[in-house]
């Protein structure tokens, strides 16, 4: 395709245009959102300038498949960049939802009033059309949310995110902070490997609100936050435990950490929603205390179409009870 091919987009490499139906080999390429995506090939990049607010937190919500390549990955980045370690490789041989496509999210904060988004493939395959699929692409300006009086926590509903595309049903991928420097959950990390799933109440059951979090990598992905604490103080740390109405039933166990005091909190799934309530009551013995969740099991989904799934956790709060006097 020639540079301008794909109206605001410019592009570069091997960039194909993919009807939804098209076969590769023994695969049928299905597009989520209209009739039509595009593959890059190695080395193949897609670009769009944007008008942005300075120093505003923006995320960036795109779908990729993979197709026939082993090791896929994808480079995101803008420009002009300050610091090129914004820039956030996506590796997506790991697939969550079962239908081949997942959506991902990337944050990131511009120096300048009009910025150019670029994803690209930095593969080098020997079959160029094992290049990953790329549908439909949004950017959203993100409100960092405060703390309050009543809840120590930053976004602990979790109502502030990425944007949803509204015709996918399978979630938003928020990556571990190896690979974020900004977070597209304001107030959130992801530690450890592997991503979070971003759910909404159109397609899932949510505890409180519009939007929660599902644990869908076990151990290998840990929620965090670190929150401003006074020592000897007493806290009560609170929080939701459910599923998310996916068809991910079993024995489900989520622990929370506060610090060095954790609690492990049991959730029996029948993969059709509902949640239970749960509390972790400690002593700050620091002036900065890390609050983190994490699921003790793997999950998949049991109508056998292999997607990777875990407990939803939603409407965290973390309130003082009450100063212990020294003695």
């Amino acid at each position: 395709m020639s540079r301008k091919a794909i109206p605001n987009w410019e592009i570069s490499g091997v960039v194909e245009y993919i009807k939804s139906g098209h076969k590769q080999g023994d695969m049928l390429l299905v597009v989520p959102e209209g009739a039509f995506a595009v593959r890059l090939g190695n080395e193949a990049s897609i670009k769009q300038k944007v008008k942005v607010t300075k120093g505003a937190f923006y995320s960036l919500t795109f779908s990729a498949a993979r197709t026939c390549a082993q090791e896929e990955k994808l480079n995101v980045s803008f420009s002009p960049n300050p610091e090129p370690k914004d820039d956030s490789l996506f590796p997506i041989q790991t697939m969550y939802s079962s239908n081949g496509w997942d959506s991902y999210s990337w944050a990131f904060q511009p120096s300048q009033s009009e910025i150019e988004i670029s994803i690209h493939n930095p593969g080098v395959e020997e079959d160029a059309a094992c290049g990953p699929l790329i549908d439909s692409v949004a950017l959203k300006t993100l409100n960092p949310p405060k703390r309050t009086r009543s809840n120590l926590v930053k976004n602990g509903n979790f109502e502030e995110g990425p944007y949803i595309m509204p015709k996918t049903s399978w979630g938003v991928l928020i990556p571990s902070q190896i690979e974020d420097d900004h977070s597209p959950l304001p107030g959130w990390i992801v530690e450890s490997l592997k991503a979070v799933k971003y759910i909404d109440s159109e397609h899932f059951s949510v505890p409180e609100g519009k939007r929660a979090v599902e644990l869908v990598a076990g151990r290998e992905s840990a929620l965090a936050q670190v929150v401003m604490t006074r020592i000897g103080w007493t806290y009560v740390l609170s929080f939701a435990v459910g599923d998310a109405n996916n068809a991910c039933a079993g024995s489900m166990l989520v622990e929370a950490f506060a610090g060095k005091d954790t609690v492990k909190v049991p959730y029996q799934s029948n993969g059709k929603g509902g949640f239970k309530r749960a509390t972790l009551q400690f002593k700050a013995v620091s002036t900065r205390t890390r609050i983190m969740f994490y699921s003790t099991f793997y999950h998949m989904t049991s109508d056998n179409s292999g997607s990777l799934c875990g407990p939803v956790v939603d409407d965290v709060k973390l309130i003082s009870v009450r100063k212990l006097h020294h003695l």
